[in-house]
């Protein structure tokens, strides 16, 4: 990349040994109705191993495509670096299971034109209609989409619990203000930067026509792991990042969730054999009886987030205790 060249975007786009995916997502950006002369496509491969450094290396692209390889140190340490690279005024986060329809940039570019002011951009991640995902990505998806619903009807306004790095943008000058991605933090970086940037007075703004199509392979493994973590970084983020409203509002939340999934979580919560008796038995609920897989996933999900939760809270007790002290409030 030539140094002195000026973009009005960069698209930082982090990629892990996804690259027939990848192909797919590069693809989409040389078709963007937004000019090329605008903008340019930064790619870090973080430690792939699948060849696409190699394709990388040889590409033909009308694109200003700038790669950059480096060994795995996590999608937080790899966003930061292509932020880094990157010379556009508006960075736009893409991740690399997300291919964008051709207006993906001009419609994010269009409220950043039109708007004033520290603003964050919410593009869509829609489900792909020429794949079949797993059921459990699929619920996933679905409960996506939900949140898209809301915002678009107005039921919710647009907030910071809304922001995800698969489709998002905001100015590179935000960023240096409020900072980048906290390296220590492999997953849910992206909220704990979000919380960072309201913080910092940033407002959000959701623009459903900026669509991704988000063609995500998680096994099931994978899949159950990430609540977890997601409850016990709520937790971090409330003690350590100075979020005080979090834990109390996620425990005010608690006391919404259908009575299936505060259930499933008291009669869980702390003892391992029956979370994997009953994760086993709700997977099967959910393969077995499709109409019955939404409450399901639901309570496998919301049981893994709220595990976390305590395990980083001190246990059951203190989970219980604070929601107690919650509702007292």
């Amino acid at each position: 990349m030539n140094k002195n060249q000026s973009y009005k975007v960069s698209v930082v786009l982090p990629t892990y040994n996804r690259l027939d995916r990848l192909k797919h997502v590069l693809a989409g950006f040389e078709q963007q109705t937004y000019p090329l002369a605008k903008f340019e496509v930064v790619v870090v491969s973080d430690g792939s191993s699948d060849g696409t450094n190699a394709f990388l290396e040889t590409f033909d692209t009308p694109l200003n495509l700038t790669f950059i390889a480096q060994e795995n140190q996590g999608v937080s340490v790899t966003r930061n670096r292509g932020i880094e690279e990157a010379a556009g005024d508006i960075i736009l986060f893409v991740d690399d299971d997300v291919v964008p329809v051709s207006e993906l940039i001009a419609e994010h570019m269009q409220v950043h034109d039109n708007n004033d002011g520290d603003i964050v951009v919410l593009g869509t991640m829609l489900t792909p209609l020429d794949v079949k995902l797993s059921p459990w990505t699929q619920w996933e998806q679905d409960m996506l989409v939900k949140q898209y619903t809301a915002l678009s009807s107005g039921e919710w306004e647009p907030s910071e619990r809304q922001f995800y790095t698969g489709n998002s943008s905001l100015a590179r000058r935000i960023l240096t203000k409020c900072g980048g991605f906290d390296p220590t933090f492999r997953r849910a970086e992206d909220v704990e930067l979000a919380y960072r940037l309201a913080d910092c007075g940033v407002r959000f703004m959701f623009r459903e026509s900026a669509i991704g199509y988000h063609y995500v392979v998680r096994s099931f493994e994978s899949w159950i792991s990430t609540p977890y973590t997601y409850g016990r970084n709520d937790v971090i983020f409330t003690v350590e990042k100075g979020q005080d409203w979090l834990v109390p509002t996620v425990m005010r939340e608690y006391k919404t969730r259908h009575p299936f999934v505060r259930g499933v979580t008291w009669l869980c919560l702390d003892i391992p054999f029956l979370s994997k008796i009953s994760i086993t038995l709700l997977k099967w609920t959910a393969l077995s009886i499709p109409p019955l897989s939404r409450v399901a996933y639901s309570g496998i999900f919301n049981l893994r987030y709220y595990q976390g939760m305590a395990d980083e809270l001190g246990g059951r007790s203190v989970f219980y205790k604070t929601l107690a002290q919650t509702e007292d409030e």
